[in-house]
């Protein structure tokens, strides 16, 4: 299959990154990487995530940033909204778009967020409904598409079968996340090729993790599967509080360095965007965990 002339990339560092350190980082410094983000020309962040902060502490400003946020046009700043209280609480702050998230592997539900797979899905209905009153799209996630820390490999009919769901109740667009980032270009053709014949393979993404230094070639298998949408995380940012070992989010420098480097538009300014990375590692106080990014640093400092 011929590659996507134009790839929108979900940039979820402020949200899925950030919320698993065990700093605290506080609203200042997430507003100014949301900005940084924006200057590069990203147009969907994910900033936030209305979720019990006794759960994710690091959280816990979603509603003041989302309050104090400076919405640029053409930006989309979404947040994650686990249940109807969360919808609700992101509705009072004027989130434009939320996203809700099942797994589909029945351990790791249960040790994620306390329920089956089936339970979460019907905790979504109501959800869904109030969403739909007002008019907000649903993303949704699907977690431990290729691998489980407690179960091993997912048969990619699971997959399916969670994905067709979150799609038939409304999510405009499902996600498909290699959590443990356990995924090979063979098995996410094989995991592809499943959710494709029930969800059309344009309302997918792809979410990856780079545990084990595959995300970028399981981007690109997925590329070649007709995926035109996919998330990744500034620096790396991220993990997996339920799977030891898990690594970060795929670089969004290497994504965008990818796509350019096979001649797809993202509207993203390379150079940009490797300031919002070091900007983040240094508040961090951490090393960068974007090779490209370093590359770059070290080319234009050279």
């Amino acid at each position: 299959m011929s590659l996507p002339k134009q790839v929108r990339i979900v940039e979820v560092g402020p949200r899925d990154g950030l919320q698993n350190e065990s700093q605290p980082v506080s609203v200042d410094t997430k507003l100014a990487l949301i900005d940084w983000l924006a200057d590069s020309g990203l147009q969907v962040i994910e900033s936030g995530s209305f979720v019990s902060p006794k759960w994710v502490p690091q959280m816990a400003g979603s509603r003041e940033l989302f309050q104090r946020l400076q919405r640029r046009a053409g930006v989309t700043y979404s947040a994650l909204t686990p249940n109807l209280r969360g919808l609700e609480d992101a509705l009072s702050v004027g989130v434009e778009e939320v996203a809700v998230f099942a797994a589909a592997s029945e351990s790791f539900s249960q040790k994620n967020i306390n329920c089956s797979i089936a339970e979460s899905l019907e905790r979504f209905q109501p959800l869904m409904e109030k969403a739909r009153q007002f008019g907000v799209p649903v993303r949704g996630y699907v977690s431990t598409v290729i691998g489980c820390p407690y179960e091993g490999a997912i048969a990619p009919a699971a997959v399916a079968s969670v994905s067709q769901a979150l799609f038939d109740m409304g999510c405009y667009e499902v996600s498909l996340g290699d959590t443990i980032g356990v995924g090979t270009p063979a098995t996410f053709v094989a995991m592809l090729d499943a959710v494709a014949a029930v969800v059309p393979v344009e309302k997918l993404a792809v979410h990856c993790h780079d545990t084990y230094g595959m995300a970028v070639a399981n981007i690109y298998a997925s590329l070649q599967q007709g995926i035109s949408v996919v998330d990744a995380a500034v620096a790396g940012l991220g993990g997996c509080p339920y799977a030891k070992g898990a690594t970060g989010n795929v670089a969004t420098e290497e994504v965008v360095y990818l796509m350019h480097g096979l001649g797809i538009e993202t509207g993203v300014d390379l150079s940009v965007l490797v300031q919002a990375g070091r900007y983040i590692s240094e508040s961090l106080k951490r090393p960068y965990n974007s090779r490209v990014g370093k590359a770059l640093l070290a080319k234009a400092e050279g």
